[in-house]
């Protein structure tokens, strides 16, 4: 195995800790025999176990070395991968060194070990490549990542020869791109004095759609045309969505993330108190070849937080233009974002009928910056109910209307008046209950 790894040039600067370079070293220790056997024996172990977490993590199965040395392949980010994600593949030198990496990724694909089991006296690789997960695939915490894996690895376990090869991988590159970019929806920034800023993705992300959210038509429809237009390189604005608190406002923004995600939309969700690290991460991404939204969930400030003055500087106002790749998307209760009281107020002069103050402007300026400004009223009584019944019928709740709105309105009642999320609430308390359920539903 250590000779083909040493064939590698593109894919060749893994770390040494990887598992592919720890059982490359262990096969050239086997035939040099610098290790006994009971030595080599433990670090085989020692790397299976960790294939094993690996595919559990993942949800891997059937083959988990293929699905591992595929695994590699989609995640490393390299110059080669990195194009193909912007341009997809295209005529050049550098295909050159790409096809013979396939060839001899080609060869760990189909490595045999039986040498190395019988030398060993162990019967672990024959069972990792015949494997059978015991976590059902509607169950696994990363479905969406486990399937595009285990698709390509079986496509690549019957590709004829490089050339094949080469247009499977490319092509994943081109559809998904390469990294974590490629196989996640969504992320998450964590940062620690000292250390360089870190993305991380979100790997149960919601699986809402906009279909899921009732109402709220017109409101959807200005998400997606701004959306829309930004996956399609168009004029597209940052998007605040404002309103009624439990209208649906974040919901709109998890669903329109998975309805383009094909189409190369990705999100970052980030903080208040990681404002700071608004240029750092703008500077991390916007070259990749996705469509970027920074998301900020329930943005207002109160007057002593000053972290919107990192923000207005990254919407507009720095002196480096922001990408054609990154969106901003807020939601937020208040309409202008930062808190306002009488005495901001204390500064106003009057001239010619013109009021002017420096502390509202600087505070409602923030506001202004964001382009699409879409608002989500509480419903009426007659679209709560219109809620609360269409619920129930995809849940398979057997009540008939004039019960449902009879206990809708009783739980709205003690649950914090009319809104789209009161009524999601009450409908999963009757969900929970067997007694509402009709016999197909309880299927």
């Amino acid at each position: 195995m250590y000779r083909i790894v040493s064939r590698l040039l593109i894919y060749g600067s893994m770390p040494d800790d990887t598992i592919l370079m720890q059982l490359s070293d262990i096969f050239r220790r086997m035939e040099n025999h610098s290790q006994t056997k009971e030595e080599l024996r433990t670090r085989v172990f020692t790397q299976i176990k960790r294939l094993l977490v690996l595919a559990t993590d993942y949800g891997f199965d059937e083959n988990l070395w293929q699905n591992y040395l595929t695994y590699l392949l989609i995640t490393d980010e390299n110059p080669f991968s990195l194009t193909c994600e912007k341009v997809g593949a295209s005529e050049g030198s550098v295909n050159h060194f790409a096809l013979a990496d396939f060839l001899a990724f080609i060869d760990l694909f189909h490595f045999d070990f039986a040498g190395i089991e019988k030398e060993l006296d162990i019967d672990c690789f024959s069972l990792i490549t015949h494997y059978q997960a015991i976590v059902k695939k509607e169950r696994m915490y990363n479905k969406n990542v486990s399937e595009k894996v285990r698709r390509l690895s079986r496509a690549l376990s019957q590709a004829a020869d490089e050339q094949e090869f080469f247009r499977q991988v490319t092509g994943f590159y081109r559809d998904y791109g390469v990294g974590m970019f490629g196989l996640n929806k969504a992320f998450r920034i964590a940062s620690r004095d000292g250390e360089e800023l870190s993305i991380f993705p979100i790997n149960n992300m919601d699986s809402v759609r906009l279909t899921d959210l009732i109402g709220y038509e017109h409101q959807k429809k200005q998400l997606i045309d701004n959306t829309l237009a930004f996956v399609e390189g168009r004029g597209a604005n940052n998007a605040l969505l404002y309103g009624d608190a439990g209208t649906g406002k974040s919901t709109s923004i998890k669903a329109i993330v998975n309805e383009f995600y094909d189409r190369g939309l990705r999100m970052i969700e980030i903080y208040k108190h990681q404002f700071k690290d608004l240029s750092s991460i703008i500077a991390r991404i916007k070259n990749r070849g996705y469509r970027f939204i920074i998301y900020m969930d329930d943005l207002s400030f109160e007057e002593f937080e000053v972290e919107y003055k990192f923000l207005k500087a990254v919407i507009e106002g720095g002196v480096e233009t922001r990408p054609d790749n990154i969106l901003i998307y807020a939601t937020s209760n208040r309409r202008h974002l930062i808190r306002e009281t009488w005495g901001d107020r204390s500064d106003m002069e009057h001239e010619s009928d013109v009021h002017r103050s420096d502390t509202l402007e600087e505070k409602l300026s923030l506001a202004s910056r964001f382009g699409c400004s879409i608002c989500y009223l509480k419903p009426s009584r007659q679209q709560f109910d219109e809620m609360v019944i269409k619920l129930a019928r995809r849940r398979g709740l057997s009540l008939d209307d004039s019960t449902l709105l009879r206990e809708a309105n009783r739980w709205e009642i003690r649950h914090g008046g009319i809104s789209g999320r009161t009524a999601a609430q009450f409908i999963n308390y009757l969900a929970g209950n067997p007694q509402y359920l009709s016999p197909k539903a309880e299927k």
